[in-house]
């Protein structure tokens, strides 16, 4: 086992924030898990430990279903986060089996192939709208002009929640997912519980109309979902609709951005893209591989295991590391090399195991569908100034790109 005392990893420092790579490799050189004590957490950079630790049933998001708070040796939330907690516990992320499977399960009947299929008019429609608008004014923000209403507005026409009321969504959201960032502040929990708090008030009134009022979207979807007689709590169906939204829209929002500033900094990528539109496929497997929008993704140890010779203990909490494991020399030629013609690409951005993106081939239509609109309609565009990285780690994204058409 490593120390990480004397590493560069410093998920608070905005050098490492702006580019973590290097630190990544410093990891996977120290060894394959490395106790981090400002967090409290053992990191794991390697792509075959992250991948076959997502598929451990040693490990699990919660562990609940098996202990209380004092049998795992955790100090059990404060009172005041409880809304948070509610909310996000019973959503399928955060769930093991036997809940997990039978929500994952009941969801799927309503998340079909088919209800993502019928939304790709709807996305590439409003794409090429987002994209036009951009054009007419020369340029602008790509996150707030294409990246974020694209994503949103998807999540949003699927729940049916009407076009009067998604300009909710975003901030309740980005709220929520504060707290998923290492050590928050306070003031990052009151923001999330407040947000808690009005995103479900609106879902159970939603979700009460729906009741008298079905229609064809997800809302209803999960109203209607049985199986031999099982049905989704009211509380389950709000906290699937919150997970959907934030999960749907944060990776699809940052790997836009992502994306694009990537493309920017590796110009003969970029016009080999532009040159020929049927790499975009590959081009999105690549830029999320390359600039991952999840750094970072937890599990608890729920029985001791080994890694490499280092128990790591019940109780212990294990910090995968995403965008160490994308460029994982062992697994990628030329890991720090963007190629968008890479074939090769077992990329876990979208997770794996039974907690594997539900979302995945929805995310690719967006991705897919704002890249090409871009191509199309923005063949000249580029930077029109440096871009700043949000603060936070574990959900890596920008504060706004700032684009121009020449």
């Amino acid at each position: 086992m490593a120390a990480a005392a004397d590493l560069a990893f410093d998920p608070w420092d905005p050098a490492f924030v702006a580019d973590p790579y290097p630190a990544y490799a410093e990891l996977r050189a120290r060894g394959r898990v490395i106790r981090y004590e400002p967090t409290d957490q053992w990191l794991v950079p390697h792509h075959a430990d992250v991948s076959a630790l997502l598929r451990d049933r040693r490990l699990g998001r919660t562990y609940r279903h098996r202990f209380t708070h004092e049998e795992f040796g955790r100090t059990p939330p404060p009172p005041e986060h409880e809304p948070f907690h509610t909310l996000n516990d019973h959503g399928m992320l955060d769930l093991e089996p036997p809940d997990h499977t039978r929500i994952r399960r009941l969801v799927s009947k309503a998340f079909t192939p088919r209800t993502v299929e019928r939304l790709r008019p709807y996305v590439h429609g409003l794409a090429h709208e987002l994209v036009a608008a951009l054009v007419r004014e020369g340029g602008g923000d790509l996150l707030s002009d294409v990246a974020e209403p694209l994503p949103v507005a998807v999540i949003a026409e699927m729940l049916g929640v009407p076009e009067a009321d998604r300009a909710l969504l975003r901030p309740w959201s980005a709220d929520i997912c504060g707290m998923y960032e290492l050590n928050p502040s306070p003031e990052s929990a009151a923001r999330a519980v407040r947000a808690s708090v009005e995103f479900s008030d609106y879902l159970r009134e939603l979700i009460a109309a729906r009741r008298k009022e079905p229609g064809e979207d997800l809302i209803s979807g999960l109203i209607a979902a049985h199986d031999e007689g099982d049905r989704l709590t009211e509380q389950e169906m709000i906290s699937t609709a919150v997970l959907l939204l934030n999960a749907g829209h944060e990776a699809t929002v940052n790997a836009t951005v992502n994306g694009w500033w990537a493309l920017f900094r590796n110009p003969a990528q970029l016009a080999a893209l532009r040159a020929d539109h049927s790499l975009v496929p590959s081009a999105i497997e690549e830029l999320m591989r390359y600039d991952t929008p999840l750094q970072l993704f937890e599990r608890w140890v729920l029985d001791d295991i080994e890694i490499d010779g280092t128990t790591v203990p019940r109780g212990a909490e294990i910090a995968m590391l995403f965008g160490s494991a994308n460029h994982d020399p062992a697994v990628f030629t030329g890991p720090d090399r963007l190629d968008l013609t890479r074939e090769d690409n077992p990329h876990i951005s979208f997770s794996a195991g039974i907690h594997y993106c539900i979302g995945a081939p929805l995310a690719r239509i967006e991705l897919a569908a704002s890249m090409t609109a871009l191509l199309q309609q923005a063949p000249t565009l580029t930077l029109a100034s440096e871009p700043k990285r949000k603060p936070n780690f574990v959900i890596r994204g920008l504060e706004r790109l700032d684009v121009e058409l020449r």
